[in-house]
């Protein structure tokens, strides 16, 4: 492991530790909503802070973007970047519901640069997924591989709602019709970093959601590369990170879901 992966992991534990605290002793004055079904507690903030404060601590020179504190202002804008989510699943946190997990990636160059380093950890289960580019994806130790399915007959695939663009929900529900007709399950947890993190590992043969951001999906789909599986946007190409869809899984997997969202009309162009 390098320097930069040990440091991503001791950071997501500790978070992972302060969110713990935290679980099920939220008051309501300590959750707001950013926007329209969009939640953010002080446990989030804090949880920021934390891994803000390990990881600059330990790289001085690097940039942050964080889902609570956005993006660093000074420094070299072509410096590594950290992509943080300090607590993916908000909305279960706060509810009591135990799916939720910290997510920390880093780039080689500025928040768009090559993904380097994944971790996810999910503190409830004890669950530990890392990966560093060029050397594999693992979960607690144990390397990662998804199962390789031809593609979806017979899969398992995570989703997300798009509850905070509602607007295009049609849009989603034709594209699910056509999901769901030809896998064996269909899934929505609601932590798109567990998602890809269990595509991974092989709990899932592949993920599908649009409208996400980039501290949603970094750590994951690095996780999701480095254990052989494919990740890219609605049109099949590399921009999920900035335009917020993406599709993931094993090869043949992925490929059956960008053939479904062509036949659904869902490319990025209707998105």
């Amino acid at each position: 492991m390098s320097d930069a992966l040990d440091v991503a992991r001791d950071a997501a534990r500790e978070a992972g530790a302060l969110l713990l605290r935290w679980f099920g002793a939220l008051d309501p004055a300590d959750v707001e909503e950013k926007s329209k079904n969009d939640l953010v507690s002080r446990a989030d903030r804090e949880s920021e802070a934390l891994i803000r404060r390990i990881l600059l601590g330990a790289f001085p020179n690097d940039r942050f973007l964080g889902e609570e504190g956005g993006a660093s202002e000074d420094g070299d804008p072509d410096a590594p970047t950290w992509i943080v989510d300090p607590l993916d699943g908000t909305a279960n946190f706060v509810r009591g519901f135990p799916h939720w997990a910290v997510s920390i990636a880093r780039t080689a160059k500025g928040p768009l640069g090559e993904l380097t380093v994944g971790v996810i950890w999910d503190p409830v289960k004890r669950d530990l997924f890392a990966g560093e580019r060029g050397s594999g994806a693992f979960r607690n130790g144990k390397r990662c591989a998804p199962p390789a399915k031809a593609g979806l007959a017979g899969a398992s695939i995570a989703t997300g709602f798009p509850f905070r663009q509602q607007a295009k929900i049609d849009l989603y529900l034709a594209l699910f019709k056509q999901v769901f007709l030809r896998c064996r399950s269909l899934r929505r947890a609601g932590s798109a970093a567990l998602d890809l993190a269990y595509t991974a590992g092989g709990v899932f043969d592949g993920f599908f959601e649009f409208g996400l951001s980039p501290w949603d999906t970094a750590a994951g789909a690095l996780l999701v590369a480095e254990a052989g599986g494919v990740v890219s946007d609605f049109d099949g190409g590399g921009l999920w990170r900035t335009r917020g869809n993406v599709l993931a899984g094993s090869p043949g997997v992925q490929r059956e879901l960008l053939d479904v969202v062509r036949r659904a009309g869902a490319g990025e162009t209707a998105l």
